[in-house]
C-alpha cells in the first residue's frame, strides 16, 4: 500500500479524488491502491527545556546557555492532534512506499519529515512537488516523483532554523527575562527575544526614534511660472544642504530675475518604454493588499492560500517575481481559462506560446521568463481554473494576481520624456515632462488609479503628477515670467506600514527604490516570505507594537526592550540577514549545516555572556529603588543623585 502524507485535511481530500482512494475512512482516504492522510500543521515540536534536562526547568541565569547535546522532537499538541499522529504512524507501519504530499517549500518538508522519524518510518520516501492543485498539477506531479534525498537540503535548512529559533530564543528570552524582567514568579513579565522578530521591532524602534527626535530645517525654492508652466531653479548646492537657507538669500534672487526675459535654452524629447509590473511574490502581493486595501500581511497570507488551496492561484509562499520557461507553453491555456472575467485578456487569445517575436506569438519576456531566478516555485499566478465561490476579498486579491498576469504579456507602455531647459538672468530653470503615446500594458488596469499608483511606487512606471505632459516649447524662444519663492520645511520620515515593513524586512532594513536592486537582496532578508506575516502577529499580541491608523508605533514595553538588549546580533537587521542567506545557501547545498549548528552554539553562548557581564537596568541592591546605569568606568545607582551610595567598577 502507497501511502500520501497532505499537509491539511482539505487538500488530502482533493488528492484522494484525484487518485481514486474514495473510501472515507477514520482519519484518511483508502482506494485504488493508494491511502491518503494529513498533517495539522507542525504535528511535531522540538522538545522544551525542561524534557531534555530537569535542571532546565527552573528559570536561572546559572543553568544558561541551555545547548542539548542532541535536539529531540515531540508531538505537540491537543488530543485531536496525538490521534491524527496515531493514524499516520499506523499507516505508516503497514506502508511500502510513503509520498510526501506536504506543502512545497522548507517549512512544508520539515513538517513532515519530523513526522515521518516519530513515526519510526522504515520504508522508502518519494516526494510530490507540484506548484498548484490542479487536477493536472497534482497528475503531472505523481509521473515525476522524486526520491526524498534530493530534498535532504531543503530539510537541513528547515531544521537549522527551527533550532536556530530554539537556541537563540529560549536562551535569550530567559535570561533578558531574568536579569532585567518586573515582577517575580507568574507575575514577572516574560520579555520574549527571537532571532527575526526582535531585529524586526529594533527597525520599528529606530524609525520612531528618528521621527520623535527629527529637527526640522527650513529652506527656500525658487520657482518661475512661465507659459503657465512651473519650473525649478537650478541652483549649485553641497550633498546634504539646501540651495536658499534664508529668505532674504531667496528674495535676493527673485529681484535679480523678475525683470529679466526667461529665454528656452533647449527641449529635448525622447521616447521610452515602461514595463509592466512584475509578477507577484509573497512579500510584494503583501504590500500591495496594505496599500490597496489595507489588509494586514497576515489576512492576505490567509486569502492567497485559500485560493491556492481552491485551485484558482499558484504557490504563495514564494520569493520570487519570475516564471521558468517550462510555463510559458501553458500561458495560453491559463489565459484561455479566464477569459470570461477579464474582457482584457481578449487581445491575447489565439497567440501562439511559440517564443517567435510579432503578430501571432505570444510575447516572452525575459522579465517574465527567466529560470535563473526560478528555484523551488515560480512567481504567484492564475492556475486558469474558473474562479467561482471566491469571497469578496479574495476576489481582490485574485484580482490583482490576474491583472499583472495579463499585463505581463501586453505590450510596452511607450513614453515620450520631455526636459526643458530655460534661463532667467544667471540662473538656470528646469522642468521635465511625460506623455503616455501608447498605453499599451497600462490598458490591463483600465482607469484604476489605485493601481497606477501602486505601479509607479514598486518601481515598474513614473507616470505620476510631477511629470504631466508640457507646452509646445521652442528653443530660442523668450517672454515674461513670474518668480516664486516658496518656503519648505523639511519632514521626518514616515511610521512604517505594513506594507514598508515587510520591504524592510525583505531588504535587511536597507531602503531600496529599484526593483532588480531589491530583488537581488531578498536573499539578505530578515525572515522567509511566509514567516513575516506572523513575525509581524507575533509582535502585535506581545504588545511590543500597535497600530495607529496605517502606522506602526512602538509601545513602551518593546522600546525598553530594544534598549535593554545588549548583543547587536539579536537587534540587528543585517547581521540576522546574513544569517538568512547562510540558511539559503545550507538549502542549495552549498553551506554544511554542522558548521552552521556550531556557528549557531557560539552566538546563544555569546549573548547568554553578554546579559551576564552586563547589570545595567538591574535593581539596585542597595537601595532597591534605582536602576543600575552605566558610567564610563563603573556602574552606579540612577538615584545617586537622592544620595545612593552603590557604585561598581566593570
Amino acid at each position: 500500500m502507497v501511502v500520501c502524507v497532505a499537509e491539511k485535511p482539505s487538500v488530502g481530500e482533493y488528492i484522494a479524488r484525484v487518485l481514486g482512494a474514495n473510501q472515507r475512512k477514520n482519519g484518511y482516504f483508502e482506494g485504488n491502491g493508494y491511502q491518503v492522510t494529513w498533517t495539522f500543521g507542525h504535528l511535531c515540536a522540538l522538545l522544551d527545556p525542561q524534557e531534555y534536562t530537569e535542571q532546565w526547568k527552573a528559570w536561572s541565569l546559572s543553568s544558561l546557555p541551555m545547548i542539548p547535546a542532541r535536539f529531540s522532537i515531540k508531538v505537540h499538541g491537543d488530543e485531536g492532534v496525538h490521534k491524527q499522529f496515531n493514524v499516520i504512524k499506523s499507516l505508516i507501519e503497514q506502508a511500502d512506499e510513503v509520498i510526501n504530499c506536504g506543502d512545497a517549500g522548507q517549512e512544508g518538508e520539515l513538517i513532515q519529515r519530523w513526522v515521518y522519524q516519530q513515526a519510526g518510518c522504515k520504508c522508502p520516501v518519494k516526494r510530490l512537488w507540484v506548484s498548484s492543485l490542479t487536477e493536472d498539477a497534482i497528475r503531472e506531479g505523481f509521473a515525476q516523483l522524486k526520491d526524498q534525498s534530493e530534498y535532504q537540503h531543503l530539510y537541513e535548512a528547515g531544521m537549522m532554523r527551527a533550532i536556530g529559533d530554539w537556541l537563540l530564543g529560549m536562551n535569550a528570552t530567559r535570561a533578558y527575562t531574568i536579569r532585567y524582567a518586573r515582577g517575580t514568579g507568574k507575575d514577572r513579565q516574560v520579555l520574549s527575544v527571537g532571532r527575526v522578530q526582535t531585529p524586526t521591532l529594533a527597525l520599528v524602534v529606530k524609525r520612531q526614534a528618528e521621527i520623535e527626535h527629527f529637527v526640522p530645517k527650513t529652506y527656500w525654492e525658487l520657482k518661475t511660472n512661465y507659459r503657465d508652466t512651473l519650473f525649478s531653479a537650478q541652483l549649485p548646492v553641497e550633498e546634504g544642504e539646501y540651495a536658499i537657507t534664508s529668505e532674504e538669500q531667496g528674495q535676493a534672487l527673485v529681484d535679480s530675475i523678475k525683470d529679466q526675459p526667461f529665454v528656452i535654452t533647449s527641449v529635448e524629447k525622447k521616447e521610452g518604454l515602461e514595463f509592466a509590473p512584475k509578477l507577484y511574490d509573497l512579500t510584494s502581493l503583501q504590500v500591495d493588499c496594505n496599500k490597496k486595501f489595507s489588509f494586514s500581511a497576515e489576512q492576505t497570507l490567509q486569502l492567497i492560500q485559500s485560493l491556492y488551496e481552491k485551485r484558482v492561484t499558484t504557490y504563495p509562499r514564494v520569493d520570487t517575481t519570475y516564471l521558468s520557461d517550462d510555463i510559458y507553453p501553458k500561458v495560453p491555456n491559463t489565459l484561455a481559462g479566464i477569459k470570461d472575467y477579464y474582457p482584457q485578456v481578449t487581445p491575447l487569445l489565439g497567440l501562439k506560446a511559440d517564443g517567435k517575436k510579432g503578430a501571432g506569438s505570444l510575447p516572452k519576456s525575459k522579465k517574465v521568463f527567466d529560470n535563473k531566478k526560478v528555484t523551488d516555485h515560480h512567481a504567484i499566478i492564475p492556475t486558469g481554473q474558473r474562479p467561482e465561490g471566491l469571497t469578496a476579498d479574495e476576489k481582490k486579491v485574485y484580482d490583482l494576481v490576474a491583472l499583472h498576469f495579463i499585463a505581463a504579456f501586453y505590450p510596452e507602455c511607450e513614453v515620450s520624456n520631455t526636459t526643458v531647459l530655460a534661463k532667467a538672468g544667471e540662473i538656470d530653470f528646469k522642468v521635465t515632462g511625460r506623455e503616455v503615446l501608447k498605453p499599451g500594458w497600462r490598458a490591463v488596469f483600465g482607469n484604476d488609479r489605485s493601481q497606477s499608483e501602486l505601479n509607479d511606487e514598486n518601481g515598474d512606471a513614473s507616470l505620476n503628477d510631477d511629470a504631466k505632459s508640457l507646452p509646445a516649447f521652442v528653443k530660442g524662444e523668450s517672454g515674461p515670467h513670474e518668480p516664486v519663492l516658496k518656503e519648505k520645511t523639511t519632514t521626518p520620515p514616515k511610521y512604517y506600514t505594513e506594507a514598508t515593513l515587510l520591504r524592510a524586512m525583505e531588504t535587511a532594513g536597507k531602503t531600496v527604490e529599484n526593483d532588480e536592486l531589491r530583488e537581488a537582496m531578498k536573499e539578505n532578508g530578515i525572515g522567509r516570505p511566509s514567516t513575516r506575516a506572523a513575525i509581524i502577529e507575533k509582535l502585535y499580541q506581545r504588545k511590543y507594537i500597535q497600530k495607529q491608523g496605517k502606522s506602526l508605533r512602538a509601545t513602551e514595553t518593546g522600546i525598553n526592550l530594544i534598549h535593554l538588549i545588549v548583543s547587536p546580533l539579536l537587534k540587528s537587521a543585517e547581521l540576522t540577514g546574513l544569517w538568512e542567506k547562510k540558511l539559503r545557501e545550507i538549502e542549495r547545498g552549498e553551506y554544511q549545516a554542522l558548521e552552521f549548528l556550531n556557528e549557531l552554539k557560539e552566538m546563544t553562548t555569546g549573548v547568554v555572556r553578554d546579559v551576564k557581564s552586563n547589570k545595567a537596568g538591574m535593581l539596585c541592591p542597595v537601595c532597591r529603588q534605582g536602576l543600575i546605569i552605566r558610567g564610563n568606568t563603573r556602574y552606579g545607582c540612577s538615584r545617586w543623585r537622592e544620595g545612593c551610595t552603590y557604585a561598581e567598577p566593570f
